[in-house]
């Protein structure tokens, strides 16, 4: 492992001292996490483009579309009567 020093901004150092705290990991392990997720392996385009088409059309065998399923879950009626945009 390769020792790097970098400066932060006090909101980001917060953020990291709170998560640290929060899940019992170092700084260093969240800021080494991070740098993969963006731009290591966990990154790759073409892995989640082919997600999104291997979910293209997952509800096409239902009688209701995902919106009408997604309001129907919502409690209350805010939206309802919202005016469109």
């Amino acid at each position: 492992m390769r020792r790097t020093q970098i400066s932060l901004t006090e909101a980001d150092r917060h953020v990291l001292d709170a998560e640290a705290a929060r899940t019992g990991r170092s700084i260093s392990a969240l800021i080494r996490d991070a740098v993969a997720k963006v731009y290591g392996a966990e990154g790759d385009l073409d892995a989640d483009l082919r997600a999104i088409e291997l979910a293209s059309g997952a509800w096409s065998d239902r009688d209701v579309d995902g919106a009408a399923y997604v309001e129907s879950l919502r409690s209350g009626g805010r939206l309802k009567d919202a005016a469109p945009r």
